[in-house]
C-alpha cells in the first residue's frame, strides 16, 4: 500500500506543523509520508524542539520551509494547524483534500509566562494535543 502524502501547514513552520511532522514520523511512518511547511518561514522554535525531545521525538533534522518549496509534491491531504494558515492556504493542484485542525499557539501563550517552566507547559500541552490527533490518522481524516 502506498503511503499517504500529508502536509502539515502553519504560518511560520516553526512549531505546531513541525511537531505534527515529527509525531507522524514517529507514530505513523508505515502509513503516512509527512511533510511540514509554512506560509512564511520563521525558523525552528527551540522550545518546540525541546519539548519534543522530552518525549523521545527528535525534530532537529527537520527545517523551516516555505510551502512553495514543496510545490512538486502531489499531496493527498493538506492539514492546516493554525487559523492563519487555514485562511491563507494556497490552492493545491490535483485531488488534495484540505482539512483544518486548529491548535493553540504555544509562543503566543508562553509570551506572558512568569517562568520558563510555565512557558514550556504551554508547549507540552499543545505537543500532547497534536500527538492525540496524529494517533487517529489516517482513519481520522475521513
Amino acid at each position: 500500500m502506498e503511503k499517504l502524502k500529508v502536509l502539515f501547514l502553519c504560518t511560520g513552520n516553526s512549531c505546531r506543523s513541525q511537531m505534527a511532522e515529527g509525531w507522524a514520523h514517529q507514530l505513523k511512518s508505515d502509513t503516512i509520508e509527512p511533510y511540514s511547511a509554512g506560509i512564511e518561514i520563521h525558523g525552528m522554535n527551540q522550545n518546540a524542539v525541546k519539548v519534543m525531545a522530552e518525549v523521545g521525538v527528535d525534530i532537529t533534522p527537520q527545517h523551516s520551509k516555505h510551502v512553495n518549496e514543496l510545490a512538486n509534491i502531489a499531496f493527498d491531504y493538506v492539514i492546516t494547524v493554525c487559523d492563519h494558515a487555514n485562511e491563507t492556504c494556497p490552492v493545491f493542484p490535483g485531488k488534495v483534500k484540505k482539512i483544518h485542525v486548529g491548535f493553540d499557539d504555544p509562543p503566543r501563550l508562553a509570551k506572558n509566562a512568569a517562568s520558563e517552566e510555565e512557558a514550556l507547559s504551554h508547549y507540552r500541552r499543545v505537543r500532547d494535543d497534536i500527538k492525540k490527533f496524529i494517533e487517529k490518522l489516517p482513519e481520522g481524516l475521513n
